[in-house]
């Protein structure tokens, strides 16, 4: 009989000196799921064509053999002003708002100022203040890379 009981503690699996809790470490699980969804967001394309069907005009494919005009203000290293490579009088702001205006003839041309880097910021400001009198949002300013 003592070989009998010793033999139904060893088939005893739920002893009650055994306690293990089973968890499962979900960090490697949800890491792969991030990753598929990361993989498939950025290889999905969207389709961009709408439902409605229209018929768009057509351009033609030939460029303008006109080039876009614009306007030319440089400033010299002394605050000269020249428009288009003529020098005005004098460096005064109605000098300059007066042959802009002329030079524009009605229309807003874009206007690219190159100012000298030895000529005086008062100069630039001077022209930039003008040009936004006169109401121009087309303004560009011209610089050099320097030489390496």
């Amino acid at each position: 009989m003592a070989n009998a009981a010793s033999w139904a503690n060893l088939m005893n699996f739920h002893s009650s000196n055994i306690e293990e809790d089973a968890n499962i470490n979900l960090t490697p699980l949800i890491d792969v799921v991030f990753l598929l969804l990361i993989f498939f967001m950025v290889s999905t394309t969207f389709d961009t064509t709408s439902q409605l069907k229209i018929n768009l005009p057509e351009a033609s494919q030939e460029k303008s053999s006109i080039p876009p005009q614009k306007l030319n203000l440089l400033i010299d290293a002394k605050g000269n002003f020249f428009i288009n490579s003529r020098e005005l009088t004098n460096n005064k702001s109605a000098t300059l708002k007066a042959a802009l205006e002329r030079a524009m003839a009605g229309s807003k041309l874009p206007i690219v100022i190159q100012s000298d880097a030895d000529s005086p910021v008062q100069s630039l400001v001077t022209a930039m203040d003008v040009v936004g009198q006169l109401g121009l949002s087309q303004v560009s300013i011209a610089t050099t890379r320097p030489i390496e």
